[in-house]
């Protein structure tokens, strides 16, 4: 086979994508072949390189089931603007946004391609595509896994326009200013005439090739009336090189104020200098638009390549991508784990710190889950794969990091109703100033008026308005993701900078959520607690909450055995209850006991609230209606829980807790941790009851949980919160999942929503008093008193640096600390 230059391999995209939310459990991206692209497409409309076009072979249908793709290949191929003007909305091909015009800018993504060489390297340093044998030896080529990053071709097309541009731009300039020259050195060679129709000749390249795109957005945004800085640029750049044209062909119109040396004064240079310097700003807003997203790029490096997989008892090294569900992978010594699963053979530590954000290894042993891209520790162990390709928690992060920071925050409305009115604003304010100087400036006048007229044109920047509110939220949520807070979406993150209440569940988010039995008593002397235990994990066998773990734990610990249970039923917050051999059991509560007609008597009432004084968890058992014992389960809280809640309390929000437990027991935890307040026995409609009552009053309040029963609060919370380490339906309902599974990530997430509202704002300042101050200036408001104008060759340097000034200050979010 000939030596090829390996490409990356050509994306699948799919078609089964959907507008909702992504959450941690199924994530549907947006980069499908249905996309919108910059140019509408229309339903029979089949866009090219989408799973849906025809090609000359065969394609499966994008809806077949197939297998998953490795993280490493998620996001290739999308873009969106950088101003959200459509909200989330993504294309599939590289171009320019049709209301803002701004260079669309695609998602970042790593790659990996797969490299064949012969062991006996024949030919040297040769590469294949394909598997197969060597040509020369017949060995079995060897696979090699190479790392590439995908080429930010737009960009490098720009970096050629601009040399080109600059190439063209300075021998203009410098003939334009040959009057500064000593001697006029210029004028022996030609004459003026002549000098301008060579201007005219090197600004045609500047104009119809390395900024021609920037007329086009113009005439788009004209033709659309998505009015945005292009038609600005369009309008002044192009009225001063129309002018100049004119002046050279009917040089008999203009007035003689408007020439010099005998010919009419033309403007090439200052065209092809405003266009050249807005080219350079575009071109430095792109090199800042790859920094806003540089967290996100760190997490894609962070993505495995390989895995070791076990086959017929051989280790064979496979591609990411080649691993299915329930292969053996053995995970060595410093690498990366491969995928999500369980660990079937050895133990270790584990480096989890790119999901967690928390530098300490956890210890992981058989039985226990680990995730794609967490690091192994000094140990071997063989884990069998679970969750792959877009399924793995290391892939919903990258996925759910994307769409966020393409969602837009409600402040946005703000700049966005101002930039609605700014360019009619400035066209007409740009007119108005030409007539002023028209009327009342010095001689000569008309000069005067257009050159001011199209400085105001030209310095005016709708652009950094734009740019202020999606830079902050996209560097933010980047920032986010790498220390364990994941965001849904920016409403969520500027929602939270206004909670004054903070809701926390106890279990699981407050406490460790390992609960652990303590001890179970039998209050019926026919029944040992060997009896007692055997029935309570009979009817929690079928419940996933933690405290029936506890029971089964200990069940299994004692080597009991299920009996059989039939008519099983979860009584929402108040306990579960079946049938064993005709029995009647019920475990749970006091309202549970209440509700089956079972008589606590107050001797065992006086015992269980000694243990639950102690913020101890009891649960009673009943049989045939008669209480016959009871197990006690204690819940450590967890050792960030007070400094985390004390840190909340000191930014001025309340924190209180809900919970289902007894009134003893939340008592004792909340006068631990020194809580605003607390509320027990709460069942999840009272949970969501109670959050809608503060909101009543006023107040913004944020749910933090971690169970199924928090889920209807935190969706009716204005922020909801949930704790990784919880179940799928919490995390579900939330608009926030802190990975690390404890609330200092409350502290993380609160933090960080006031530094990225505090950035946006001065983003907001900073693009308002760029325009409020320059338009005036280039407006001529300080020429009666200081005698200074402002060339729009100026004006336009200004305009370019406004923008990325915002992006600078942006940028600045990465560095913050938000622990």
């Amino acid at each position: 086979m000939e030596n090829k230059e390996s490409s990356s391999e050509d994306k699948k995209l799919s078609c089964c994508s959907s507008d909702s939310e992504p959450s941690l459990n199924e994530i549907k991206t947006e980069d499908s072949c249905c996309a919108s692209k910059a140019e509408p497409i229309k339903e029979d409309v089949k866009p090219e390189g989408s799973c849906c076009s025809t090609k000359p072979e065969p394609v499966k249908s994008c809806c077949e089931t197939v297998a998953p793709k490795p993280a490493n290949f998620s996001g290739n191929g999308v873009y969106y603007c950088p101003m959200h003007c459509e909200g989330d909305k993504t294309y599939s091909k590289m171009g320019d946004c049709p209301v803002c015009g701004m260079d669309l800018v695609e998602e970042p993504a790593a790659n990996v391609r797969t490299e064949y060489y012969c062991p006996m390297h024949c030919e040297g340093d040769k590469v294949y595509e394909q598997a197969g044998s060597c040509p020369v030896c017949g060995m079995d080529l060897v696979a090699n896994f190479v790392e590439t990053e995908t080429v930010d071709t737009s960009y490098l097309k720009m970096v050629r326009k601009f040399k080109i541009a600059v190439g063209f731009t300075v021998p203009i300039f410098i003939i334009a200013m040959s009057d500064m020259i000593p001697g006029k050195p210029l004028h022996e060679l030609f004459s003026a005439i002549v000098w301008n129709w060579i201007q005219f000749a090197l600004s045609i390249p500047v104009v119809f090739y390395a900024t021609w795109m920037f007329f086009e957005r113009a005439w788009k945004s004209i033709v659309t009336w998505n009015l945005n800085m292009f038609t600005l640029i369009g309008i002044g750049a192009g009225a001063a090189w129309i002018f100049s044209i004119v002046a050279l062909l009917f040089p008999d119109v203009f007035p003689e104020q408007f020439k010099m040396h005998g010919t009419v004064h033309v403007y090439f240079e200052a065209a092809s200098v405003i266009l050249t310097l807005v080219l350079l700003g575009q071109l430095l807003e792109a090199r800042a638009h790859g920094k806003t997203n540089t967290a996100l790029k760190a997490l894609l490096k962070l993505a495995p390549n390989t895995a070791v997989k076990i086959v017929n008892g051989k280790e064979i090294q496979v591609s990411i991508h080649d691993i299915r569900k329930n292969d053996l992978l053995r995970v060595k010594p410093g690498e990366k784990i491969p995928v999500d699963g369980e660990i079937t053979e050895g133990n270790s530590s584990i480096d989890e710190s790119m999901l967690t954000g928390e530098p300490i290894p956890v210890s992981k042993q058989i039985g226990d889950t680990v995730n794609a891209a967490t690091i192994n520790g000094n140990q071997t162990f063989v884990m069998r794969a679970e969750r792959i390709g877009s399924e793995t928690l290391f892939s919903q992060i990258i996925d759910m990091v994307n769409s966020a920071s393409r969602s837009r925050a409600p402040i946005q409305k703000v700049a966005d109703k101002i930039s609605g009115y700014f360019v009619p604003v400035v066209v007409g304010i740009s007119l108005l100033t030409f007539m002023m100087w028209m009327i009342f400036g010095p001689e000569p006048r008309y000069v005067y008026a257009f050159v001011n007229a199209i400085a105001v044109l030209i310095i005016a920047c709708p652009c950094a308005l734009g740019l202020a509110t999606p830079m902050s939220v996209m560097v933010g949520i980047g920032k986010g993701a790498q220390e364990g807070v994941l965001i849904k979406n920016a409403e969520a993150l500027e929602t939270l900078n206004k909670v004054d209440v903070m809701i926390v569940d106890k279990t699981g988010t407050i406490t460790e959520g390992k609960p652990s039995v303590e001890k179970v008593v039998s209050v019926n002397s026919n029944l040992s607690e060997s009896n007692v235990i055997q029935k309570i994990a009979t009817l929690n066998q079928n419940s996933e909450h933690p405290l029936a773990q506890a029971t089964l734990n200990y069940a299994k610990e004692q080597h009991q055995e299920y009996l059989m249970l039939t008519d099983f039923e979860a009584v929402t917050g108040k306990g579960v209850r079946g049938n064993v051999d005709k029995s009647q059991l019920a475990l749970g509560n006091v309202a549970l006991m209440e509700l089956v007609n079972a008589h606590i008597s107050a001797e065992l009432a006086k015992q269980v609230e000694a243990e639950q004084l102690q913020g101890k968890t009891v649960s009673y058992l009943s049989e045939n209606q008669e209480v016959i014992g009871y197990v006690v389960i204690s819940d450590k809280i967890k050792a960030t829980s007070q400094k985390a809640i004390q840190r909340l309390q000191s930014e001025g929000v309340q924190v209180w807790m809900l919970t289902g437990d007894n009134a003893n027991t939340a008592k004792y935890v909340s006068d631990s941790l020194g809580l605003d307040g607390f509320k027990a026995q709460m069942l999840p409609e009272d949970k969501m009851n109670e959050i809608k009552r503060l909101q009543a009053e006023g107040r913004k309040v944020a749910m933090a949980g971690d169970g199924i029963n928090d889920a209807p609060a935190l969706a009716q919370a204005n922020v909801g919160i949930a704790m990784g380490t919880g179940t799928d339906v919490a995390i579900e309902s939330a608009q926030i999942t802190l990975l690390n599974g404890d609330l200092n990530g409350l502290v993380k997430a609160t933090k960080l929503s006031h530094l990225v509202m505090g950035n946006i704002k001065q983003n907001l300042f900073f693009a308002l008093f760029y325009n409020v101050i320059g338009i005036p200036v280039a407006a001529g408001l300080l020429y009666p008193v200081f005698g200074l104008l402002l060339s729009p060759m100026i004006a336009a340097l200004a305009m370019s640096f406004s923008s990325v000034s915002v992006i600078a200050n942006s940028l600045r979010l990465r560095s913050s600390k938000i622990n």
